[in-house]
């Protein structure tokens, strides 16, 4: 998507509330036909950033430009952007047509126009037929199709959604997931899209914008922000990391745990501190004294497809996801590929992640009876 044209570019872009500071002078640019996916934990300015686009909110500072030109101050409904919410806003006292129907209205088009734009959107969103339907006898999913028929029935250049399917079931929102991407690409629209959830992001987008304490921490594709994340925080916020304290002796050189280590990563100072992410399931278990490191086994849980074991090496909580049983106490011995490990640079999230000790004293309080009985009384 980066050859079509910017259509969106954020410069600066900074917002407060009450003295809190919302957005940090952000920068941004979406381009046209690109599926983008605002991703980060709630307060992160993720919807703030949408509203400005949107028109809804102005910035305090910076500039929203629009295929080129500022749009400062050009009101909601003069800009070509679309939004869909959560919550639909759908109009409940008309059919499915005429809600479709209703910004085509607004514009003014003539009634055999709107009867075939109509009909377009129902067969787009696989509700043909369902013209005539009251609003309450939908559900939650067929009534999110109608929203979403209604905001692409007026041409906007851009669609802005802001966790659209938060209110469905597992099942339903993943099959919404597949026709949002589909449709999306068979129109060949502009679609921002707001979300927490990781997975969600990673199988719709083609760009993924990480935000967190209103900064974007990383911009880029999926599989760039999965495996070369920016930070320990992008690291940990999307899917599961080791992260450790490590020292970067020279290029591809790496040394943590005590050991040195063949990586592929360059172009660090000599001997600078960095933090080292190894996905879990980037991690091979070999028999005790064949690994690189070894450990004891601190927990275990079935997760259907694999194992998620718990490895404590030198008093640091790993976590390993294996097709290889293992049982508490046994002794196991870990091996990493140099490829699999993937050196960052220090930031303000060093050292807040990546140790599943935690994830330990989770695990045992919570099959703890004494831990359940004290916090009922």
């Amino acid at each position: 998507m980066k050859n079509t044209p910017v259509i969106i570019d954020l410069q600066n872009i900074s917002v407060s509330f009450d003295g809190t500071t919302i957005l940090n002078n952000i920068n941004l640019q979406i381009h046209d036909g690109e599926f983008v996916t605002l991703l980060g934990p709630s307060g992160c300015g993720k919807t703030t950033t949408l509203r400005i686009i949107a028109g809804f909110l102005q910035q305090d500072s910076g500039d929203v430009i629009f295929e080129g030109k500022n749009i400062n101050g050009v009101p909601a409904y003069k800009r070509q952007v679309n939004t869909i919410f959560q919550r639909y806003a759908l109009f409940p006292h008309l059919n499915v047509y005429e809600n479709i129907a209703f910004g085509l209205r607004l514009k003014k088009m003539k009634e055999d126009d709107i009867k075939a734009k109509v009909q377009a959107m129902l067969e787009l969103v696989n509700l043909k037929g369902f013209g005539s339907r009251n609003i309450d006898s939908l559900s939650g999913g067929q009534q999110q199709r109608v929203a979403i028929a209604r905001a692409l029935a007026v041409d906007p250049r851009v669609v802005l959604l802001d966790e659209p399917l938060g209110a469905l079931d597992l099942k339903l929102r993943k099959d919404m997931q597949v026709e949002l991407k589909n449709i999306q690409q068979k129109l060949g629209i502009t679609f921002i899209y707001v979300t927490h959830d990781q997975e969600e992001a990673l199988s719709m987008s083609d760009t993924v914008v990480v935000m967190n304490n209103g900064e974007i921490q990383h911009i880029g594709t999926p599989i760039d922000v999965y495996n070369e994340p920016a930070n320990a925080f992008v690291a940990d916020f999307i899917g599961e990391s080791n992260i450790l304290d490590g020292v970067m002796r020279e290029d591809f050189h790496v040394e943590f745990s005590g050991m040195r280590f063949q990586c592929v990563d360059k172009g660090f100072g000599k001997d600078e501190p960095v933090d080292v992410v190894i996905r879990p399931e980037d991690i091979d278990v070999v028999p005790a004294g064949q690994g690189m490191l070894q450990g004891e086994v601190t927990s275990v849980t079935f997760k259907g497809v694999h194992y998620e074991i718990i490895v404590d090496v030198d008093n640091f909580k790993w976590m390993i996801q294996t097709t290889q049983k293992a049982s508490v106490g046994d002794i196991i011995g870990i091996s990493i590929k140099p490829d699999e490990m993937h050196v960052m640079k220090k930031s303000e999230y060093s050292g807040l992640y990546g140790d599943y000790s935690s994830f330990s004293e989770e695990f045992d309080e919570l099959s703890d009876p004494t831990v359940v009985e004290e916090e009922e009384e």
